[in-house]
């Protein structure tokens, strides 16, 4: 762009943060996509407790995070959710804690197929509320430094979506990347935005320096608005058999189940629409973006102290700087290192040179290879009804502190070869066991023998726990 529209531009930007001040954007739906595992970013981020679950910056979570960034132009009432059906609860859960309904609002996969087919999923899912929805879809893992800035991004963003345009947010380079895809601008279009020329996959490094320096290249961000009506004829044209077999899908059953999902294509919006339509425009962003998809980019995007270095947990590093330290439950000493990422769990511990930390995604597919539970779970796993965290585990025993949820209940079976030991510590409910029922508090003890069941209720008002022990024989 010349320096006079870059100058409209700025001025543009300024009136419309001046608006999201008071405006909302009419008749306009959010799509949050949650899915994925945030692999290069283990030991934290995992299957069952990915990266968008996780309080990375401040209190809350990624997708809560997200969730409060939109509210301000875009109404909550109309947020969907695609997320995979073992993430549910905890979403929705998150939700509930910023004070929003998540009744109605999630849509669960029940298996990952890209984002092509969760972007028409949850477009069909709005298109049923709404005809003439403006749909705009945010990965709910993403961060953004100057809200205000992405504020009147958005606006712009819903006036070419409502000429018939899809959007795609283009973030400005700050430096060449090459660990992201980008798009290459072309002839003006409204809002300061540009037709569409072509996607590019992720350059080497000359590549991304070339696209650095000619100015008309911006990195794909996966942030998109569109008419749901416009979208879903860009699918019909691109991809019919997709768009078909969805209709299907969804006339069977609403929400879809897995036998019939996983028959849709594993392939990405890009992919799918954004290459091959003639209704893509970019619109060129600068509102401090990151994908926060690997250690140095968290790195990159947090402050730092007067050594350089982003420090969270129980930490004394001596000597220490240009580095990423975080503790989630021991305490950590460094001693004269520099540019190294060190990230504690309960369970692991990862240590890498910053600009190589990415590559911890070989080190889960390691961990997946071997069956190592690590790549998958933490050792406190949460579920709708309450909790499970593994203490100890032995070739003959097993101790877990179960904590079950008001009104839930937790049933435990004794195998072949084993009994289980309860201890009730904190709460009160009762035991089923044999048909009976009895009533249990803090203090109490059982055992349940080889090949009985027990459950377990919490009828307090509070959450009932207790030390589960597995003894083999």
């Amino acid at each position: 762009m010349s320096d006079q529209e870059m100058s409209d531009q700025k001025m543009s930007d300024q009136k419309m943060s001046d608006q999201t001040r008071i405006v909302k954007v009419a008749n306009a739906y959010s799509v949050l996509l949650a899915g994925g595992t945030g692999t290069r970013l283990w030991p934290v981020s995992r299957k069952l407790y990915p990266k968008q679950l996780v309080s990375f910056i401040g209190k809350d979570s990624l997708v809560q995070s997200t969730v409060k960034r939109l509210g301000p132009v875009l109404d909550t009432d109309n947020i969907r959710i695609v997320c995979g059906a073992e993430h549910y609860h905890e979403i929705a859960r998150h939700m509930e804690d910023i004070g929003v309904d998540p009744s109605g609002r999630i849509i669960k996969e029940p298996c990952g197929r890209n984002t092509a087919p969760a972007i028409l999923l949850a477009v069909m899912n709005i298109l049923k509320k709404d005809k003439d929805a403006v749909i705009f879809v945010f990965p709910a893992d993403h961060v953004i430094r100057d809200i205000k800035g992405f504020h009147a991004r958005v606006i712009s963003a819903a006036k070419l979506a409502e000429m018939g345009h899809i959007v795609t947010f283009g973030i400005k380079p700050g430096y060449p990347e090459t660990g992201y895809g980008y798009i290459e601008g072309g002839s003006n279009a409204a809002e300061g935005a540009l037709h569409v020329k072509r996607f590019v996959e992720k350059p080497d490094l000359k590549k991304a320096g070339e696209y650095f320096k000619a100015g008309n290249f911006f990195w794909n961000s996966g942030m998109f608005a569109f008419k749901g009506s416009v979208m879903l004829e860009e699918f019909k044209i691109h991809e019919p058999e997709m768009t078909m077999k969805m209709d299907e899908i969804l006339l069977k059953n609403d929400p879809p189940i897995k036998t019939n999902y996983e028959q849709l294509p594993d392939i990405s919006i890009d992919y799918a629409i954004m290459e091959r339509s003639g209704k893509v425009v970019v619109l060129p962003s600068d509102f401090g973006w990151s994908d926060i998809g690997s250690w140095k980019s968290l790195y990159d995007f947090l402050p730092k102290d007067e050594n350089n270095n982003v420090i969270d947990g129980d930490v004394i590093a001596k000597d220490t700087k240009n580095c990423f330290i975080m503790g989630r439950e021991r305490f950590i000493a460094t001693n004269r290192i520099s540019n190294m990422v060190v990230v504690e769990t309960p369970d692991s511990v990862f240590v890498s040179n910053i600009e190589d930390s990415r590559d911890v995604k070989s080190i889960v597919e390691k961990l997946k290879e071997k069956g190592r539970k690590e790549y998958r779970k933490h050792k406190t796993v949460l579920y709708e009804w309450g909790s499970i965290t593994l203490l100890e585990h032995q070739d003959g025993f097993d101790i877990d502190r179960i904590i079950v949820s008001c009104n839930f209940g937790f049933s435990i079976q004794a195998r072949e070869n084993e009994s289980v030991h309860i201890s009730v510590i904190d709460g009160k409910g009762s035991l089923i066991k044999d048909g009976k029922t009895d009533a249990i508090k803090k203090g109490d003890f059982f055992v349940i023998t080889e090949g009985s069941a027990a459950e377990f209720k919490n009828s307090g008002d509070g959450h009932l726990c207790f030390i589960k022990v597995v003894v083999k024989k």
